[in-house]
């Protein structure tokens, strides 16, 4: 039930779509010192949540802070949280924006800092029946020079909680030795962080994909708006909001 409210919810968490409701209330609406106070609040909304220097700055204090590994640093296991790829009508699966996921965890394993890997990751479609990610993930890792007996895969988990849930079990029963390397998007950490230490799962935290890096000031990012933002803003509100839920629900 909690993952398919998560989906049916998400649309909600659209800063576009929160705009198309107050503008149709605005027709509706009779009185005119309510129209004005929706008027005035559907520009706010528009104004902060399509400002890159606005949005730049808390994804910047949400997403996890790099981690650098020392020298000598090396794990038994390194755990690649799935959401990089998407597939088609015909089942056939293309790597997307958060496909930096797949190449530091490839390249943890080619450097030695990882031994082997667990792919936790099945589909999150609510409508269609589309392939696991977590065997797609491990086909195209071996593609990539890495031996399939150093490939764990965990098919069956549909969001991050069950990703816990699910690599405790294989964590468990492999005897697997802690602690592990967490791999996922810096922007989903925080709430993986939760989720495993709720599962009892021992790892350190390797954040990668970053949306946004500390670069240098632009008064443009101050002064243009961005449009596309409107419905950007949906995945970091996304994270937010599901690190409360898990928290309210007893899931982290």
């Amino acid at each position: 039930m909690f993952f398919i409210l998560s989906k049916l919810l998400f649309f909600l968490l659209i800063p576009f779509f929160w705009i198309i409701i107050l503008l149709v209330w605005i027709y509706f609406v009779k009185s005119v010192r309510l129209k004005r106070r929706l008027t005035i609040l559907t520009v706010c909304i528009a104004i902060i949540f399509s400002n890159p220097w606005f949005y730049k700055k808390v994804t910047l204090a949400w997403q996890t802070p790099k981690k650098v590994l020392l020298p000598q640093e090396q794990y038994e296991v390194g755990i690649l949280l799935t959401g990089m790829v998407q597939f088609d009508k015909y089942n056939q699966g293309f790597f997307g924006g958060s496909a930096d996921r797949f190449i530091q965890t490839a390249t943890l394993y080619h450097t030695g800092k990882i031994k082997k890997i667990l792919v936790t990751g099945g589909s999150g479609s609510l409508l269609h029946d589309y392939p696991a990610e977590a065997e797609y993930l491990k086909n195209a890792l071996v593609a990539n020079a890495v031996p399939e007996k150093d490939i764990i895969v965990e098919p069956l988990s549909r969001n991050t909680y069950e990703n816990a849930l699910f690599s405790k079990k294989i964590i468990d029963s492999l005897q697997l030795k802690p602690p592990f390397l967490l791999i996922t998007s810096a922007s989903h950490m925080p709430r993986s962080i939760a989720v495993f230490k709720k599962a009892a799962i021992q790892f350190v935290p390797y954040p990668c994909d970053y949306k946004v890096v500390e670069e240098k000031f632009s008064f443009d990012d101050m002064i243009m708006p961005d449009a596309k933002l409107l419905k950007i803003w949906s995945e970091l509100l996304k994270e937010m909001i599901g690190l409360a839920a898990y928290k309210l629900t007893g899931k982290a």
